[in-house]
């Protein structure tokens, strides 16, 4: 896991008068992804600048310092990320002069040897990188098929930057930085910047699974075309295993999940896992210690707050697997001790507050490691959202009822305050309790008049379900994940809303909270459940094989039991959160109040002050409960604030 900039110089033009100080400015300001070493190369003849932040996991030695050259001297490269085959790959390239053993070493010799395209197509594993090509004289961008590692680009005048992170392209020192006002507004909605867009108007993400060529001719200020080496949406409309019996396909998922840990427990440093308790990181763990010789090193953050607190989960199944856990318990001044920082980590607005319990695990797990494992993407590929539960029994009951009865039985849900509800969700049956019960009632009274199953998954999974947006003059663009979506026809609203996931919220929210979160404390993670022949045959799976009986991830459920009883993870799905609408009554009130002061909303000129203080207002009675909506805002007001 590393950090990766710099730049091209197009048509000549050459905007700063010391290149090399300009591209260690901008590698400075990442550093935090890799402390251990750092190097820069240059072309000026041709216009490109590359530097590199080393995290050293892989070949710790000198050897695997970069920009590295390819054998030839043709190719220069950059790389953030691990290549899982990389051995297996150098066995094919049996002739190749080999002087040490990292896995950007073998990359550099497979695209050498084969080419961009097929090097890509061969790979497995998490990266972005940059490539120039010497000889013909053109710049690469890459990233892998899921979105795991970061990738920026954009223009700077005449000049294109590209970079792991944000701030490596504010570093620039011509750097402009317009807010882009329709991106905003998609933020305000999802709370998170959806791709391809960015915060600014003249950057972008690249789409996952794709590479981008650029030359030092080509025009300033155009974007350039993009290649798709492997595709979600193709994977998604494959033929499904409808022949596969139950006792298959839990075999087949334990062999690909156990050979995927396997791959990613290579490290040349110690390593490690968080765990939650939880179906996803609780399978990662016992597959880690199944194939580990000593007591795997785990990793779990506890809260006071009974609905937040997973802790005593993640203890529990530790000391089943006989893990080395660690656990550390945070007040909530320490939990909100992190929110100042949030700006800086995540370099644009980002309103997942799951990010803090994400950032603190993070720093204890590098106390111990410098290489942990997660449990991300089991939700998306086996059905574990309550959504993908909830959304088609919510469909089904409403579809026959008129509007008039739908606006009623809203009217009804929201005639009482969450907390009453919560008392209410107390006396139910063990199997139907859900944590913050109330919020979830108040939930399904704003998606109860829609018309169509796919504005039912909208107003699910939106952060502001108001048609109209909350920015001034702002106006959402489309977005990759619906494009996406709509091209796909798998013909099931459930496996429609699990792709948009996978394409959206997966990529844009969770593996940007995670990056950010590890990154910013040097600690390098890994995606077991995301390797991309698991996803896959994820998707070749029928629907039944994920959610059976009102319960999600019923295959995941399977291999797990083969190695801890049932009763210590078969429980209400908890999101990996935190307080927020309790502290914004409470402790963070003060900070709020700053931040949404109707004067100053108005001189910034940017959100619609009336709408945002009637939802402050009735936040703070408890009559309704805002917080993430709320909370969206405050960390586009915080971020302003900073940038």
């Amino acid at each position: 896991m590393c950090g990766l900039t710099g730049f091209l110089f197009t048509k000549g033009v050459r905007d700063v008068t010391d290149p090399m100080l300009a591209v260690d400015r901008m590698a400075a300001a990442i550093m935090h992804r890799g402390p251990d070493a750092s190097g820069n190369w240059s072309d000026l003849d041709a216009g490109i600048v590359f530097a590199h932040r080393r995290l050293s996991i892989l070949d710790t030695s000198a050897a695997g310092n970069q920009p590295m050259y390819s054998n030839s001297g043709r190719y220069v490269i950059v790389f953030n990320g691990e290549i899982y085959n990389h051995q297996e790959l150098r066995l094919r390239l049996s002739n190749n002069l080999w002087r040490g053993h990292s896995d950007t070493e073998t990359l550099l010799a497979t695209i050498e040897a084969w080419g961009i395209e097929m090097t890509l197509r061969a790979l497995r594993g998490m990266f972005a990188f940059a490539l120039w090509d010497r000889s013909e004289r053109r710049l690469i961008l890459a990233r892998d098929r899921i979105g795991e590692k970061p990738l920026y680009y954009g223009w700077c005048g005449q000049t294109f930057l590209f970079g792991s992170e944000l701030k490596a392209l504010c570093a620039y020192p011509r750097w402009l930085g317009d807010i882009d006002r329709d991106a905003v507004a998609s933020y305000m909605r999802y709370g998170y910047v959806p791709s391809p867009y960015t915060i600014y108007r003249d950057v972008r993400k690249l789409i996952p699974g794709t590479y981008l060529t650029l030359t030092p001719e080509s025009s300033a200020g155009a974007w350039p075309n993009i290649c798709a080496y492997w595709s979600a949406r193709d994977v998604a409309a494959k033929e499904v295993l409808r022949d596969l019996s139950d006792q298959e396909a839990v075999g087949r998922l334990e062999t690909l999940l156990s050979e995927s840990v396997r791959r990613q427990m290579i490290s040349d440093v110690p390593l490690g896992a968080f765990l939650s308790g939880g179906i996803d990181s609780s399978t990662i763990v016992a597959l880690m210690q199944k194939q580990s010789c000593r007591a795997v090193k785990t990793f779990s953050i506890g809260f006071s707050e009974d609905d937040y607190d997973e802790a005593r989960h993640a203890k529990a199944v530790a000391a089943h697997l006989g893990t080395d856990h660690t656990e550390l318990y945070v007040t909530a001044a320490e939990a909100r001790e992190v929110i100042p920082g949030l700006p800086k980590i995540y370099d644009e607005p980002f309103g997942d507050s799951s990010g803090i319990p994400t950032y603190l695990v993070s720093q204890l797990a590098r106390q111990h490691v410098k290489v942990s494992l997660s449990g991300d993407g089991g939700d998306e590929l086996f059905g574990g959202y309550n959504r993908y539960v909830w959304g088609r029994s919510i469909w089904t009951r409403i579809e026959g009822m008129s509007p008039i009865m739908r606006r009623a039985l809203g009217r009804a849900l929201l005639a009482f305050p969450p907390a009453a509800w919560d008392r209410v969700g107390q006396v139910l049956p063990y199997r139907f309790r859900q944590p913050t019960f109330g919020d979830r009632l108040h939930k399904l009274a704003q998606v109860i008049d829609v018309e169509s199953q796919d504005e039912l998954y909208r107003r699910l999974v939106f952060q502001q379900r108001e048609r109209e947006p909350i920015i001034v003059d702002a106006s959402e663009a489309p977005i990759w994940a619906d494009f996406e979506t709509a091209a796909l026809d798998r013909g099931d609203f459930t496996e429609q809303m699990m792709f948009h996931d996978l394409v959206g919220y997966l990529t844009d929210d969770i593996l940007v909270k995670v990056d950010r979160a590890a990154m910013a404390n040097s600690l390098e993670t890994r995606v077991p459940m995301l390797d991309h022949r698991l996803v896959e045959f994820a998707w070749e799976l029928p629907l039944r094989m994920k959610i059976r009986d009102g319960q999600g991830k019923w295959l995941l459920r399977q291999v797990l039991q083969r190695y801890v009883p049932k009763q210590l993870f078969d429980r209400p799905k908890q999101g990996f959160g935190i307080p927020i609408d309790e502290w914004l009554r409470g402790p963070l009130r003060d900070w709020a109040e700053t931040l949404l002061d109707e004067t100053r909303m108005q001189n910034e000129g940017y959100l619609k002050q009336k709408m945002v203080r009637e939802k402050w207002k009735e936040h703070l009675t408890g009559r309704r409960n805002w917080g993430h909506w709320l909370w969206n805002v405050l960390m586009f007001q915080s971020w302003h604030e900073a940038h």
